[in-house]
């Protein structure tokens, strides 16, 4: 299993960023998928996640500035970042959970994990 991410940098305050997840072996379409992030010193948290059938799920402070979506046809999620701030700061994490984990939380029970990339909102 291999989950790449790309896309993160540094933005000033305001701006825009769009996160990719290239996804492989696994069943991609069948899975849900996630972004989480983890600030310096903070506790990794859920961004937003999408479910296999399409359904998505934000975390209140990313709510009406990220879009998560998805093409099955490429095996890639993407997390579309904008009016970011600087506390959005940190590294952004793809994750996927397959379709035999619990699914009863939206941010719980994530199996496979990238290793991260980061997004630094500064002037």
């Amino acid at each position: 299993v291999q989950l790449v991410e790309s896309g993160g940098g540094l933005v000033q305050p305001g701006g825009s960023l769009r996160l990719s997840c290239a996804a492989s072996g696994f069943t991609f379409s069948s899975s849900d998928m996630g972004w989480f992030r983890q600030a310096p010193g903070k506790e990794r948290e859920g961004a937003a996640t999408i479910d296999s059938d399409g359904r998505t799920n934000y975390a209140d402070s990313v709510k009406g500035r990220f879009t998560i979506s998805k093409d099955n046809a490429k095996n890639t999620l993407y997390l579309q970042m904008n009016s970011l701030k600087p506390e959005d700061t940190a590294m952004y994490y793809c994750a996927a959970r397959p379709p035999w984990a619990d699914r009863r939380n939206w941010y719980a029970n994530f199996v496979y994990w990238g290793q991260g990339t980061q997004v630094t909102v500064s002037s």
